[in-house]
Order: C-alpha cells, then structure tokens, then sequence
C-alpha cells in the first residue's frame, strides 16, 4: 500500500493514514512517501516500508546494519528525539512544561562501547533479528567506537564454535573485551589465547553458556586475559566488564552524570536505585555527606566496591539488594533511580510515596515508562522542575531522559 509518513512516534515508527484508519510502519521517515506491507491488528494497520518512493531530503543511505532505524542527517535526528519525550510528557504523563534542549553526542557515528552479534555457521558476524531467528550477515558496523571496529574486523573471519559474540570496549584505554557465547568452553580457550596473541586491541575474552534467561544469567568462565577495562564517564574512572552492565556511549553518559550531578544538589544523605557499579554514585559523592548505591547484581555491586577502594571515596556504600528495600535504608534527601526500559516496578514506585524524599532524580532510557511513572508522582504531589533529552544512541529513535521532580 501507498503511504505517506505524517510523523514518528515514541518507538521508532511511522505513523501514516489508509482509508481504513490509523497505520504504524517500520523503516519511513517523516514526510517520505513509502510502499509498506501492512497487517491488520485489533485498532490499526502495521507493517514494514518495502520501498521509499520519495525519500526525506536529509535521509543519509547506507549500507546501514538494521539497528539504524532514524536514517538521517545528524542534525535532523535531534528534534525528532526531543519531540517523543515532549509528546510521552503531554500524552502520557498529562503534565505541561518545556524541555530543556536536547543534549547531543559527542560522536553521532563510531560511538558504541558495547554490542552483540550472532555468530554466522561458517564464520561471520550476523545482526539478529529480535525475537526471531532470523540472521544478517553484517560486514561493518558504522556505530562501533574504533577499538570495538577493529575487533569486529579481527573476529569477523573466524569460524567461532559458539552461538554469539559480545564486545565491550573501553574509549580511554583503546581495548577491548569479548564474550563468547555458547559452545563448549575447552574448546573455545585456545582460540582465545590466539586471540590475545595476535591482537593489540583484545586483552580479555570471557565465556558464558547459553542460558534462557539471557546472556551472562548462568555459567561465565574467564578463557584469557583481563576481565575489567576502566573507562571514563564523566571525570570517574569507572571499571566495566563484558558481563555488566554500563552505558554504551560513555562521553554522552559523561556529560549526564556531570548535570545529574549539579541538579542534584547537596545534603546529607542520597540513595542511588538500581545503581549498577554505582557510577552516578560516585558523582554524588561530592554534594553528599553519604551515598549509598542499592544495586542487585553481585558483579556490579563486586565492580563498584573495587572502584570505591580505587578511587578513595569513603562516604559511598553498597547495598546489595532490591530497589524496593528503599523503606529500610532510612530517610534521604535525595534518592536517584536509573531503572530499566519497563520504569519503576509497582513496588518500588511504592517504596517511593512510602519515603516522600524531598528530591528524586529520575533518569530513563524510555520516555513512555518514564512519563507514566512521573505523572504518577506528580498525583502524588511531586513537581517536575527539568527535564533534558540526551542522545546515547545516534542513528536510532531510542532518546535517554534526565529528570528531577521535588515535593510540593
């Protein structure tokens, strides 16, 4: 069918008209004219753009690996991202109010520190289609940060007998972790020897089974060489892993940290939820007389202690348990939280109107959860006082958001 874009939307898709109502397509931009293949669903159309008969006058093609789904000029990607968190602040929140402007990435290509590919039979690198099993042989990544390029050109040509490979790299020392997943771990550590031996930029390799709950949620073994690199978000030299979890874009993060930081204030006491190896705790560090980092992952919370002691900062602690145990930890000035795509859990949002910290410094890597949390905490008597997009992903519709709501 013959569509034309009218706008994106939170998501990623197009939003277009038919006859027949409302359509949701994969792959347009707006104001392009497409033909799309089109399903019917419960209340609209969806389905994916198979040609771009009048494309956007900034669209910048290709080859693109098919996690680049905002296709366009750098400059052009920036109001679209602040328009889905304006649009899940109005719509979803039902608040008013202006964005602060969004924050650009420093490197809007060559930018990601982290990434997974599936492992082609008979060698190669393939971009899995989510939740399918379908694979595309890729064979160059334009999003990769130099060292994470460069390995990606080592391992491509390797027959691998694993099911996936993990890259985590580090921007301020040039090296490179990898991740192998899948496959029989004796099998697979000569080939991470040579790995070592014959690259500059790989310095650890670490294997992982393939377990239904996801990559590294069983069995990780380390095969060769270092399992940490430091990276620099934002002035803190921080500790990552090809297991843990970190931001991918660490300069972009850099910079929120640094803002988070300032909005956030000072007082006598933060808590930082769902705190990782509690990197934004360390910048709170400053402006309080105690942090303490709530983070549930034994690793991140093992990364963390190990930067604490590096780094020299006393008044950080970690508790190593559920963001809801927030009621347990007493009262704070300040409480931060960084929760997942899904937002806050019922429990903790709980544990929140349970607490009523005077501050609460919300950052989000989902505008629509975010803004159904906040007009949530706004019922409840809290003000949003600054909200500002950060772009962590160029070239994606994904959009980061920094928060900070007080209590009336």
């Amino acid at each position: 069918m013959r569509l034309t874009i009218e706008k994106l939307v939170p998501g990623g898709m197009g939003l277009a008209r038919t006859p027949d109502g409302v359509a949701l397509v994969r792959g347009g931009l707006p104001g392009e004219v497409v033909e799309a293949e089109l399903e019917r669903r419960k209340n609209h159309w969806e389905g994916e753009v198979s040609e771009v008969l009048e494309p956007h006058p900034q669209r910048e093609e290709g080859p693109w690996p098919p996690s680049v789904d905002l296709p366009l000029a750098y400059e052009a990607q920036l109001p679209l991202k602040a328009g889905f968190v304006q649009e899940a602040l109005e719509r979803i929140a039902k608040l008013e109010g202006a964005l602060e402007p969004i924050q650009p990435s420093p490197r809007p290509l060559g930018y990601r520190a982290a990434a997974q590919y599936a492992v082609m039979p008979g060698g190669g690198l393939a971009y899995r289609y989510p939740g399918t099993h379908n694979l595309l042989l890729l064979e160059r990544d334009p999003l990769l940060a130099p060292p994470l390029a460069r390995a990606f050109e080592q391992v491509k040509p390797l027959q691998l007998a694993c099911l996936e490979v993990a890259l985590r790299g580090s921007l301020r020392e040039g090296k490179v972790l990898l991740g192998l997943i899948g496959g029989d771990p004796k099998r697979l550590q000569p080939v991470a020897r040579d790995l070592l031996g014959s690259s500059s930029d790989v310095v650890g390799v670490t294997w992982a089974e393939d377990h239904p709950a996801g990559r590294f949620r069983g069995r990780v073994q380390a095969l060769a060489g270092a399992g940490t690199l430091l990276e620099d978000f934002g002035g803190v030299l921080a500790s990552v892993s090809v297991q843990g979890f970190a931001q991918v874009n660490p300069e972009a993060a850099g910079l929120m940290y640094l803002e988070a930081a300032r909005i956030a204030g000072e007082g006598q006491k933060a808590v930082e939820l769902y705190a990782g190896s509690g990197v934004l705790g360390f910048h709170l560090a400053g402006g309080f007389g105690e942090v303490v980092a709530v983070e549930i992952s034994k690793d991140a919370v093992k990364r963390g202690e190990a930067d604490k002691a590096r780094l020299g900062v006393s008044n950080l602690r970690f508790h190593r348990g559920d963001a809801s145990e927030l009621a347990k930890l007493g009262t704070a000035d300040l409480v931060a939280v960084d929760p997942p795509r899904a937002g806050l859990s019922p429990q903790t949002l709980q544990a929140l109107l349970q607490t009523r910290p005077a501050r609460l410094l919300y950052v989000s890597c989902d505008p629509a959860t975010w803004a159904r949390d906040v007009g949530r905490l706004a019922r409840e008597g809290y003000e949003l006082e600054f909200v500002r997009p950060y772009d962590f992903y160029p070239y994606t519709h994904h959009v980061e958001v920094l928060s900070l709501l007080t209590l009336a």
